[in-house]
């Protein structure tokens, strides 16, 4: 989570930049003016469709940045599309002990660890239908922004330690390395509450139990909005 302090700092840049800009602005009035082309969220992330001996434990976050080209549809440009591309990076704390050997992949149960975790870094596409208050000279404005988000998986890797062993992987083939759900972003101004439900598995042809472990990721946090 230490990794957040950066981005935070980057945000609050952006943000004084941001508010500069617009003073700097006031008396300009921009008929083609376009809104939130730079995003960044910070999350809190939740395994969904766990079997029942999986848990988290810990603290499990993640945070996405990136660009967001806005298009509107309407001559008020309170309604239109976002498309872009960002980055994503997601930690899951659990239970769930990976390991890989002899070309074979294994999903069991850990047990007196001191670490167990899944990390994911991603390239990530949202597309946003938008609807907001905005207009040439109004910079604080309710928004609901929602639609899908499609990412592309670069790095997946593991890592569990107990008082014996060090366990890592990397890129395993069971990592499903196309991913995509749906998004929902609604708030005022630059701070906003952020949804992300997951719709495909974390993993494909993996096995836990004797049976097909279907783990599907969600994030819930806030999203902010900037220029």
């Amino acid at each position: 989570m230490g990794k957040y302090k950066y981005f935070l700092i980057i945000f609050f840049l952006l943000s004084f930049v941001k508010s500069q800009a617009q003073v700097n602005n006031d008396s300009i009035i921009d008929l083609k003016y376009l809104e939130d082309q730079l995003y960044l969220s910070i999350t809190y992330s939740i395994l969904n469709n766990k079997p029942t001996a999986i848990s988290q434990n810990g603290l499990s976050g993640g945070f996405s940045l990136g660009f967001i080209k806005d298009i509107p549809l309407n001559e008020r440009r309170n309604v239109g599309l976002g498309i872009g591309i960002g980055y994503a990076y997601n930690v899951y704390v659990q239970n769930l002990k990976i390991s890989s050997g002899d070309q074979t992949t294994t999903f069991e149960l850990a047990e007196d660890y001191k670490t167990n975790r899944l990390g994911i870094k991603a390239l990530e596409m949202p597309i946003e239908f938008r609807w907001r208050t905005s207009t040439p000279q109004k910079y604080s404005f309710w928004r609901v922004y929602g639609g899908v988000k499609v990412s592309y998986l670069i790095t997946g890797k593991t890592r569990y330690e107990d008082a014996e062993v060090l366990v890592t992987t990397k890129n395993i083939s069971e990592f499903n390395k196309v991913q995509y759900g749906i998004i929902l972003a609604a708030g005022y101004s630059t701070w906003n509450l952020y949804f992300y439900y997951g719709l495909s598995p974390l993993f494909k042809n993996a096995v836990f139990n004797e049976k097909d472990l279907d783990l599907k990721d969600i994030n819930i946090g806030l999203k902010f909005y900037i220029m």
